[in-house]
């Protein structure tokens, strides 16, 4: 059985639910399964034709741990051949791609959807406690937490604070990437910031969350759910759409402490990945890119090589990442301002560029395309070349 996996592979349906505080289900699992619908749909097929499900569950699953068996259940899915709980953070939605590609290629599934969930907004309500949406996401570990270092805000801001400390890298080259994204957001009909500007003196004047983090630094918590369906490039050249192909595909968990370190596991995963696509860092057109703070996108290009280590700030200050830009990065506003569904957010933008079908923030080319996942404060990596044709 051969090994190369290079374009055996494609996304052939998306689907996406209405993102943001959207309270049309009361739990992760009616938005798994409107998603995966959607996705269906989008490709012409039926819920008879799965033979795969995967699953990552977000943070509000009633029973995370049998996440597909749950939404097996709900949806009436008979006879799966292919069905698992993935969870390497914001790095598994790539990561399930990658094993759904790996199963069909092996012979133990034909059609596999790939699914993220979540609902950790709820409704207003005048017999609650009023709450932020960061309450989903924060936690306390040991020590660090008894000086006042936690939840996820203060573990990524203070990786952020060395890397200023280290290269100088400055307020406005965070300022630089979260101005970027809105401006792709402003063109994306989908974006809970659409109808939103935002400028660099906007940036600035957003309240601190934990320094060197404005607001706008941080992601859109969101309830939604999103869905991918893969099958073999041959079965995606019969469906309603052009396949958008897997040219490579990789992982990388480097270890070791990020603040020691100021890096992600983005190298490792980019050699086995752009090996297998059998490209260089040139022939990437577009990059969409986990950005579940400002600085997440910083290092990440960095990792990837689009400059060298610390030379994020520079890189990015003049527009080069924006509409216009030399180098689009999240074209549809990405985690930051647009919706957060952990790595499905960049996924998703992907194959609506890969498809030509993301109108006026359409990029011009976009024949190869370079996805990132990121999980963890930047312990898991994932990584994913997509191409327009095999």
């Amino acid at each position: 059985m051969s090994t190369d996996l290079r374009a055996k592979c494609a996304i052939a349906g998306l689907g996406q639910t209405r993102m943001g505080r959207n309270f049309d289900h009361q739990s992760a699992t009616g938005f798994a399964a409107q998603a995966v619908d959607l996705a269906l749909e989008d490709a012409g097929l039926t819920r008879g034709d799965l033979d795969g499900l995967l699953v990552n569950p977000g943070l509000t699953w009633p029973d995370a741990t049998m996440a597909s068996f749950s939404l097996q259940q709900a949806m009436g899915l008979r006879d799966l051949t292919l069905s698992a709980t993935m969870n390497i953070g914001g790095a598994t939605a790539a990561a399930m791609i990658m094993h759904a590609a790996h199963s069909i290629a092996a012979g133990m599934a034909k059609v596999v959807a790939c699914v993220f969930a979540d609902a950790p907004l709820k409704p207003p309500s005048p017999d609650q406690a009023k709450t932020g949406s960061a309450a989903a996401y924060g936690f306390a570990r040991g020590l660090n937490a008894a000086y006042g270092q936690f939840g996820v805000n203060a573990m990524y801001a203070f990786v952020a604070q060395r890397h200023m400390h280290l290269f100088g890298t400055k307020q406005d080259h965070l300022g630089a990437i979260a101005v970027a994204q809105r401006q792709w957001a402003n063109l994306n009909p989908a974006a809970q910031f659409h109808d939103t500007p935002m400028t660099m003196a906007d940036y600035h004047a957003s309240r601190w969350v934990v320094e060197p983090f404005h607001l706008f630094d941080c992601c859109l918590v969101s309830n939604g759910g999103l869905a991918v369906i893969v099958t073999s490039a041959e079965q995606a050249k019969t469906l309603k759409h052009p396949p958008v192909y897997l040219l490579g595909m990789g992982q990388g968990h480097a270890g070791g402490d990020p603040i020691d370190t100021l890096a992600s596991g983005a190298p490792l995963a980019k050699q086995i990945a752009f090996k297998m696509a059998d490209i260089e860092l040139k022939d990437i057109n577009f990059a969409e890119l986990y950005d579940c703070y400002t600085f997440t996108v910083l290092v990440t290009l960095e990792d990837y090589g689009f400059c060298k280590k610390g030379e994020g700030g520079p890189f990015v200050e003049n527009g080069t990442i924006g509409p216009n830009g030399s180098l689009p990065v999240n074209t549809g506003g990405g985690e930051l301002s647009s919706f957060y569904m952990w790595g499905m957010t960049p996924i998703a933008e992907a194959v609506v560029q890969m498809r030509g079908e993301a109108g006026r923030r359409q990029v011009p080319r976009h024949d190869i395309g370079l996805v990132s996942g990121n999980g963890g404060i930047l312990s898991t990596h994932s990584t994913l070349v997509l191409g327009a044709g095999a």
